[in-house]
This record gives structure tokens, sequence and C-alpha cells, in this order.
């Protein structure tokens, strides 16, 4: 099991950009299928985007496609989420972790674990 740190949140105004990084510990980062979620006070914890293992597969939800990229770099051990053009609704505490389900990513947060401590990432208007 790999301890997931996110990092590189803060305030932003709209259109602006920020990059997020999960950086994880562990040798088995490699292996695992990894995903961004983010959670708005008041709201549940919604799915962001998912990338897979090997890096060649990547899925977000509607509402980011287009501004978000996900990547990662495992001889870093690191994730990243970089986010452009970013709007108010994007405001929310962000979240990585880890995949644990049968296929490679999933929208429901229960089919992840390894949760990090999340990056509050603010977009004023």
């Amino acid at each position: 099991q790999v301890q997931l740190v996110e990092s590189g949140g803060g305030l932003a105004q709209a259109g602006g950009s920020l990059r997020l990084s999960c950086a994880a510990s562990g040798r088995t980062f490699s292996r695992y299928d990894m995903g961004w979620f983010r959670q708005a006070p008041g709201k549940e914890r919604e799915f962001v985007a998912a990338i897979r293992w090997s890096g060649d597969r990547t899925y977000y939800t509607d509402s980011v496609k287009g501004r978000f990229t996900i990547s990662r770099d495992d001889a870093k051990n690191t994730m990243y989420l970089q986010m452009n053009s970013l709007k108010p609704e994007d405001t929310a505490v962000y979240y990585c972790a880890t995949y644990k389900g049968r296929s490679w990513y999933a929208v429901d947060p229960r089919e992840y674990d390894g949760w990090g401590q999340g990056t509050q990432v603010t977009v004023s208007s």
C-alpha cells in the first residue's frame, strides 16, 4: 500500500492555472491505477480524472475535459493534475487515491483507497 501526499493547491483567478502533485511513498507506485477527486463544501466527493498504471489511458469527468490533464512520472513516484482555464466551480479540496477495483478506473470513490490529506484549490471570479 502506498501513502499519498497532495500539494500544489492555492488561490487562482478564473482563467488561471494550477498544477497539483500527488507524491507516493513505496516502490510499487508504478503498479497502481490512480485517480483525482475533489470535494466542495457541503457536497459529496466527486471524481475528476483517472490514469492507468501504464499511463496510456486517461479518463475525465465531463466538466474538466479539455481543461485538466492527468499525468504520472513513475521515476518520481508522482502523479499530476494540470488545471487550466480554472473556473470558480473548480473550488474544492482535491484528493488523490489508488484504484482498488477490477477495471482501471471508477467514478465511485468507494473503489479507491490510500487517500491523501487533500490540497485546497480556490478559484476567484
